[in-house]
């Protein structure tokens, strides 16, 4: 398959909203640039007629002179319409139910009314300037002959794209693949499709339609959307890309970036083991599968898919399944050096460790490989003198920190959305001369009971070459326990810097 693919992204789109979630107008723009960085080819910006602050932001949007072509959502009505006339949108993807479960219940209209309104939007939105598409809304749903009795008609006033909506995710992938088919062999412009995700079919369903003639495919980034969601972005096109061998304009090395762009803005967080984006999609721990991939990536990796590809970095997990490469290696990316009596000790401690069910940190296996080897590994840069958080329900939460580094004493200051996000962030900024940081993974877990708990955070950070490093600490005081987790991963980020600086 080598037809080009032409993706859509809904992510800012508010007609079909992923429940709980809001962007303010500014990370919607934000996320536009970043969209058109990506290589999307048209990003559907909003509603307008929703409301003034929508139509404000597809205009912005629309205003911004991104590569990509904007879009504009509207039903078959003429204010819908004119609303994303009035936003200067490249093109107009206008909709109606036909259906007739949601035909008869919902805008109560009869098929030849219907066919109608679409033919009528349609020849008004030509009339004015805009590119066209049509979706026939619940399409899987609806009578067959009828479907292509409306893509016909709307064909026929110059629609430029029809739209078949998988609206309530129910098609299965060979229903897909047949729809679609029957679809193409009846109609002579460019086919899309736009899956819903409720039975966890959407990323298939698109693959199907495009097997069968689609030519264009709606997503959005982390397969947010209403309900379950919708197709992934990552994941069809890394199956285009991959293992189809087709061919799209996504620039591929951004989509780890976009991913957790989205995630930060929209507060969805991404499970460990998503697909492609995730923490772990190429992360190893099992001691065959590190020792493969140390030799030759291929070995427990798709290989026709690297993390490099997708903006990723390959990651190898000190656990209760590690073997002895991966500890050995790790050690390594330390300057640590052993023999191989003191690896096989390190080892058997890691993995006593792991299975009293505490999560191995770099700070851990740093910690585990002084007792063995019996002295101190590396030299705390970084030596915490005090911190102070000042916070309350009419004051913003802000934090002082002082330390030593080096040699030298430094003092910092910040504001956050709370007194963890305050203090950390005055860490970061307290040591922005030594090295860029940021917080990359923070989860906090209680450990006793009560309301003075003992409170153990664990924290990732990764530096601007993309390496991470891991800490832990525990305290009754949440804010105490944040700060010294970052401040001992940080120190040893500074050690591990210093041996790839002379590498």
């Amino acid at each position: 398959m080598n037809t080009h693919k032409t993706i859509f992204d809904t992510t800012l789109r508010d007609g079909e909203q992923t429940p709980g979630v809001s962007l303010t107008n500014e990370q919607k723009l934000k996320i536009a640039r970043q969209l058109d960085k990506l290589g999307v080819d048209v990003l559907e910006a909003g509603f307008p007629v929703s409301s003034d602050g929508e139509r404000q932001n597809v205009r912005a949007i629309a205003n911004e002179g991104l590569s990509l072509d904007v879009c504009g959502l509207a039903r078959v009505l003429t204010k819908d319409l004119d609303a994303c006339i009035d936003c200067n949108v490249d093109m107009i993807h206008t909709f109606v139910s036909t259906s007739d479960i949601q035909r008869i219940h919902t805008i109560k209209k009869s098929r030849e009314e219907v066919v109608t309104m679409a033919v009528n939007a349609v020849e008004y939105i030509k009339d004015h300037g805009a590119k066209c598409m049509f979706s026939a809304m619940d399409a899987t749903r609806t009578d067959r002959d009828y479907l292509i009795e409306v893509y016909k008609a709307v064909e026929g006033a110059g629609c430029d794209i029809i739209n078949v909506p998988d609206t309530v995710g129910i098609m299965a992938p060979s229903s897909m693949y047949q729809l679609i088919k029957n679809i193409n062999n009846e109609v002579n412009i460019p086919i899309d499709v736009h899956c819903h995700n409720d039975f966890g079919i959407a990323v298939a369903n698109s693959l199907m339609a495009a097997e069968a003639g689609a030519s264009q495919i709606q997503v959005t980034i982390n397969g947010i959307g209403e309900r379950a969601g919708n197709a992934n972005l990552a994941e069809v096109v890394m199956c285009l890309h991959s293992i189809y061998g087709a061919k799209t304009n996504i620039n591929t090395e951004y989509l780890l970036e976009t991913a957790k762009m989205v995630e930060n803005f929209t507060g969805i967080h991404m499970p460990a083991n998503t697909p492609i984006v995730g923490d772990n999609a190429f992360a190893h721990e099992s001691g065959i599968h590190t020792h493969g991939v140390l030799e030759k990536s291929d070995t427990f990796e798709p290989g026709i898919m690297t993390p490099e590809m997708v903006g990723h970095k390959r990651r190898i997990v000190i656990g209760k399944h590690a073997g002895k490469h991966a500890v050995k290696k790790s050690l390594e990316d330390m300057g640590i050096e052993t023999t191989e009596e003191q690896l096989d000790e390190i080892l058997i401690r890691i993995k006593d460790i792991a299975n009293k069910g505490k999560r191995i940190c770099d700070a851990d296996l740093h910690a585990v490989a002084s007792a063995v080897l019996g002295r101190n590994l590396g030299n705390e840069t970084i030596i915490l003198k005090e911190f102070s958080v000042m916070t309350g329900n009419l004051t913003t939460p802000t934090a002082v920190v002082r330390a030593k580094i080096g040699d030298q004493e430094a003092v910092a200051s910040n504001f956050g959305v709370g007194p963890i996000d305050a203090a950390l962030k005055a860490v970061e900024l307290m040591i922005g001369g030594y090295t860029k940081v940021k917080v990359r993974d923070f989860s906090l877990e209680a450990i006793t009971g009560g309301s003075d708990a003992l409170a153990e955070v664990t924290i990732s950070v990764e530096d601007e070459d993309g390496r991470v490093v891991s800490a832990q600490s525990a305290s009754a005081d949440i804010a105490t326990a944040s700060v010294d987790a970052l401040i001992t991963a940080i120190n040893i980020l500074l050690e591990k810097k210093k041996l790839w600086s002379m590498e």
